[in-house]
């Protein structure tokens, strides 16, 4: 990182956020300076350390003691270049790596398009010490970057890859020999991913504790049960819109997952109730579960699931179309710090639900974000049920006929800091004007 690779590509965007060096010169910051004799170098890198990645590039232009104290490798341990993004090139990343070798602890390149294999690759040889990378939306880079990783860092415990798609199996076999310490891992839409890389990180990477694979539609039950087999310590596990996952996959989860804390199904829908039980039985420290979309489930499920998972905080139940009252029940009755619901087009929810869920244990401390919209029997009498809870925060009504502004305004007289969300659909044209039906506009409104 010279003092030519901040004039080439930082120096504009820079002058938005810092002073000037025109003005920074005022506070008389040059090498003769009273500041730079009394205060030694270390104390002087101290305070340097506290600086962000713009501010430190511009100081480097002040002077040229400051230069070396801004640009001393000590300061550039974590750096982000997310605001950079469509700037950075591949020599700014292996300016970066040559300046601070050995100190940088984490990197995000989030958004980077330009960067590619080689970049990376001088990267991976200079920062061994790297623990956190992030390369989502780096679309140019393939297995040879996984393969300098897997190479040189050994201790990376952190690495983001969402939306590289020309990574394949190759970059997980890599990334399982080299990279023992891997403890989250995103690999979001890289749509080559198959279950033979599921098998190759696992067999190495058996410290993994968060894995995501969103979008990974190739990945099917096999690559799972690979997973949960040599990854036992797996608390957070994303499986978003990974259609081929079944109810076998989810079992060897629960199988072996028993810490599991946070899953995500969204969009599987395959799932039925098996997978429920099967949380149940297995994964009793589980605390937040996306299952939207997965229109197969029913209360039976939900009954199993809430029997022993009591520490349920987080549930998505968006488009789990036959769930009735008594799933509600079940949650008012056997999970007590439930605090964020989703139940959107869920609809056969009536008031009956609400009530359950505005009498249950979780309702006056922890229940804070209820949503609602396209429920189409719910009424004002649901809100009344929700006055208690004191600690609500946010509300969604969209689409929620029955719901009116009456009933609104004696909700926020209980609950004065709630924040509703609601449609309210005026009538056009007028009644006095074709007839007596009718017809409605969609009107968002904030209360």
């Amino acid at each position: 990182m010279n003092h030519h690779s901040h004039n080439g590509h930082f120096t504009n965007h820079y002058s938005n956020h810092v002073k000037t060096k025109s003005e920074l010169s005022q506070v008389s910051v040059d090498e003769d300076a009273l500041l730079n004799k009394k205060l030694p170098k270390e104390l002087l890198l101290r305070i340097f350390s506290y600086l962000d990645v713009v501010t430190l590039c511009r100081c480097a232009q002040v002077a040229k003691y400051w230069n070396i104290l801004a640009l001393d490798g000590s300061n550039w341990q974590r750096v982000d270049l997310f605001d950079f993004q469509t700037d950075v090139e591949g020599p700014v990343v292996e300016n970066i790596s040559r300046r601070c070798g050995g100190f940088l602890k984490s990197l995000s390149l989030k958004g980077c398009q330009c960067i590619t294999d080689g970049a990376l690759k001088t990267f991976s040889r200079q920062c061994q010490n790297i623990e956190t990378l992030n390369l989502d939306s780096c679309k140019k880079i393939t297995d040879s970057t996984c393969h300098s990783l897997g190479q040189h860092c050994k201790k990376l415990s952190h690495l983001d890859i969402t939306s590289c798609a020309n990574i394949t199996n190759a970059s997980l076999k890599a990334l399982g020999e080299g990279c023992k310490h891997l403890d989250h891992l995103n690999i979001s839409w890289c749509v080559q991913i198959t279950d033979e890389g599921l098998q190759w990180l696992s067999k190495g990477c058996t410290k993994l504790r968060s894995f995501t694979c969103k979008g990974c539609q190739q990945i099917n039950d096999q690559g799972i049960k690979y997973l949960a087999e040599n990854c036992t310590e797996l608390r957070t596990l994303n499986l978003h819109c990974c259609f081929n996952i079944g109810d076998d996959g989810i079992h060897h989860v629960s199988d072996h997952c028993h810490n599991l804390q946070s899953l995500c199904l969204s969009g599987c829908s395959h799932i039925t109730d098996a997978s429920l039980v099967a949380l149940g039985q297995g994964c009793h420290e589980l605390r937040t579960l996306e299952v939207s979309g997965c229109s197969q489930l029913t209360d039976g499920g939900f009954q199993a699931l809430t029997r022993n998972c009591h520490m349920l905080e987080r549930m998505d139940l968006e488009e789990c179309l036959l769930i009735t009252d008594a799933t509600l029940g079940y949650l008012a009755m056997h999970c007590p710090l439930l605090s964020k619901l989703s139940l959107s087009h869920c609809e056969l929810i009536t008031d009956e639900g609400i009530r359950h869920l505005g009498g249950g244990a979780c309702s006056t401390e922890h229940l804070s974000v209820l949503e609602l919209d396209n429920c189409p029997l719910i009424t004002d009498a649901s809100l009344e049920h929700l006055m208690g809870c004191q600690g609500m925060e946010r509300i969604e009504l969209y689409d929620c006929q029955l719901i009116t502004r009456a009933g609104i305004k004696r909700l926020r007289n209980h609950l004065p800091d709630i924040k509703v969300h609601a449609y309210f659909a005026p009538v056009t044209p007028p009644p006095s004007v074709g007839g007596s039906r009718q017809r409605y506009c969609r009107c968002c409104t904030i209360l």
